[in-house]
């Protein structure tokens, strides 16, 4: 039942459910609007019940080789000194020796060298259509013909075109946060090595994320704002709005501003959330950010993709394929870590309202008491039940 699964987009969620499902015995076939994969993004974490996601995938191994390396994140003033550091190792505790930071492109690379062989996918392409019945989904493409499938998933991120087509324009499911966000390559010479080097004036963060395993640095703007009317695949526009909130700071940032701007990786978007009261649709569902962005805030999209990937194929296995069944217990499964990561948010920390702000984030930076308070929030959190294991398959792959 329901063999034919289309997934839309190729980035972490879109290739793990195909992963799963071709496991399982089901067909599936991934569409990525970009011509070929994207390698740019930001460091993410794999962690919690991710980490077994990975290891039953039997990748944990190229994700930890792969690793970031970042030790923690350093702020400074205007003459670049140091005025507080956080080890991030220290917070993590023994979390740490489980949990990995790996870029999202590398990530993403990985994902689709472990499928490629078993998925069908389809690159500079997009949905244009869905047109549900009792028996599938007939689908247009901008580019390739119509085709049937008996299930879709939108796997494409916080601006899902199967979101739109299935359940509505993206007004009624996104929170705004209250901030803007960039990324692009950046100068290396500009950041210490292993170290996030941040820069702050109120509302506004500049900083230079620079890998331990990577010769190449990121950088990273976050400013703080109401709502903005712009076109989020207009980048010259996008550009421009970061121009001008970035335009009077010192430090390193008129370098790090002139390098993004011509930066064919920019990026630019709201720090937003994905909020819904369903993430099904007949046979259409979501997974990772277009059902439930938590925002680059949270740090847990890529945890959470894994982890939704994987239930949702399980109970699609489990299920005999049914969607009814599968969709209903996908999200039932899903949902609570969901909304615990969506609480789970750092933007005061990172670009606080005031020099009030700064001055306390840093005092506290410097005292063993953050440290402390993680180590409490972590036991504070609720326990969630284990990972399941979903038929034969599954099973045979755990470690």
């Amino acid at each position: 039942m329901n063999q034919r699964i289309l997934i839309s987009g190729a980035s972490i969620a879109g290739p793990t459910l195909a992963f799963w499902l071709a496991r399982y015995g089901f067909a599936p076939t991934v569409v990525e609007r970009a011509p070929r994969l994207r390698e740019g993004g930001n460091g993410v974490d794999v962690r919690g019940q991710a980490v077994d996601v990975v290891e039953r995938m039997g990748i944990m191994s190229r994700i930890r080789a792969a690793a970031a390396d970042v030790i923690g994140m350093s702020f400074v003033d205007a003459d670049n000194r140091s005025v507080a550091r956080i080890d991030m190792r220290a917070i993590q505790g023994r979390a740490a020796s489980t949990e990995v930071e790996i870029m999202r492109g590398d990530l993403a690379a990985i994902l689709h060298e472990t499928t490629k062989d078993d998925v069908e996918y389809i690159f500079d392409d997009s949905i244009r259509t869905l047109d549900q019945d009792d028996d599938g989904v007939t689908v247009t493409f901008a580019h390739a013909p119509t085709r049937r499938f008996d299930l879709v998933v939108g796997a494409d991120g916080t601006h899902s075109t199967v979101r739109d087509l299935a359940f509505g324009p993206e007004s009624r499911f996104l929170r705004h946060l209250g901030y803007y966000f960039a990324s692009a390559n950046a100068d290396p010479g500009l950041g210490e090595r292993r170290w996030v080097t941040l820069y702050n004036r109120p509302g506004r963060a500049a900083g230079i994320y620079r890998s331990g395993n990577h010769a190449a640095a990121k950088v990273n703007f976050l400013f703080r704002s109401r709502p903005l009317r712009y076109d989020h695949r207009n980048v010259e526009q996008q550009k421009r709005l970061l121009r001008e909130a970035f335009a009077d700071l010192s430090w390193h940032v008129p370098d790090l501003l002139a390098g993004a701007l011509t930066d064919p990786d920019f990026y630019f978007d709201a720090l937003s959330q994905v909020r819904m009261t369903s993430w099904s649709s007949g046979r259409v569902t979501l997974a990772g950010d277009a059902a439930h962005c938590a925002s680059p805030a949270a740090g847990a999209g890529a945890t959470l993709s894994l982890i939704g990937a994987y239930r949702l194929a399980g109970e699609l296995a489990s299920a005999g394929g049914d969607h009814r069944i599968a969709f209903r217990r996908y999200e039932h499964g899903h949902r609570r870590m969901v909304q615990r990561s969506q609480s789970n948010l750092f933007i005061g920390m990172i670009a606080p309202k005031s020099r009030a702000g700064i001055w306390a984030r840093n005092t506290m930076a410097r005292l063993p008491l953050l440290g402390a308070m993680a180590g409490v929030e972590r036991r504070l959190q609720p326990r969630l039940l284990p990972l399941p294991h979903y038929g034969p398959a599954a099973g045979s792959q755990s470690s």
